[in-house]
């Protein structure tokens, strides 16, 4: 059974009842996979040792009409998608920098019926599903909240909580930190792959929001995103952070932690 075939079945188990009406239509989950594996194959490298690189960031983009229909389903969706590429990959050899992504836009000039696929190789770090993922790290190796020696003074940093959510046996269950330490003035958040910290988050903007540091403090700058962001569950433009807030973006929760204040 082919690459495509187990992502059909595998869909069809996915999308019973309700759900499999939802692709009755436009633009087909098949068609996105078929041109995922086209995307890879066509901007494959060469790199040392006969190793064979390709991209792991996709972007599918879409119409209105047909985002509209997929996007209440794009985290299944779009995890989905990144297993079928993962699979792919493996039976022809291929290497990845980072986590494999993929993750619906919404394009107003691409005409129903249509989609288009953009790609790119990201080795940033990216927080998938609670979990700050790092490229070449294993997961044992990301547990700890020990700061990297660029780490801004202070140690300013956005520990990803789990919402009342942990795993059993996970960093957060065991209440371990998950960090994400600031070494930058800025600190671009979103779902693009050049942001600093990449959101796997349909409900996130490309560049969704900075972190600016400012005569000593910390803002944070909502970069007009479609869905905004809170802070201690209050919508904010920009905001001065001090030690313990609750910052929101998408279903992403994080606190902002530093040393220096109480």
């Amino acid at each position: 059974m082919g690459v495509l075939q187990r992502f059909e079945r595998r869909l069809g188990g996915l999308v019973e009842g309700a759900f499999a009406k939802v692709f009755k239509g436009d633009v087909q989950p098949v068609e996105i996979a078929s041109a995922l594996q086209r995307e890879t194959d066509d901007r494959k490298t060469v790199v040392g040792q006969g190793k064979v690189l390709v991209p792991n960031d996709f972007v599918v983009e879409l119409g209105r009409h047909d985002y509209d229909r997929l996007s209440p389903w794009a985290e299944p969706l779009g995890d989905e998608l990144a297993a079928m590429v993962r699979e792919h990959a493996a039976e022809h050899r291929y290497s990845f920098v980072g986590p494999v992504t993929v993750a619906l836009e919404l394009m107003p000039n691409v005409d129903t019926g249509t989609f288009r696929v953009r790609s790119g190789v990201s080795a940033g770090d990216v927080i998938d599903g609670g979990r700050i993922v790092r490229a070449g790290s294993a997961a044992s190796s990301m547990d700890a909240a020990a700061p990297p020696t660029n780490a801004l003074a202070g140690r300013p940093r956005l520990v990803v909580t789990a919402g009342g959510k942990a795993k059993t046996g996970s960093p957060e269950a065991r209440g371990e930190e998950q960090a994400f330490f600031l070494t930058h003035s800025v600190t671009v958040i979103g779902r693009a792959a050049e942001a600093d910290l990449r959101l796997n988050d349909p409900g996130v903007s490309r560049r969704h929001a900075e972190i600016r540091q400012e005569s000593g403090g910390f803002w944070i700058v909502d970069l007009g995103s479609t869905n905004g962001l809170r802070v201690n569950e209050a919508p904010i433009a920009r905001h001065e952070l001090i030690n313990g807030d609750r910052v929101e973006i998408g279903s992403t929760t994080m606190v902002f932690r530093r040393d220096d204040e109480g």
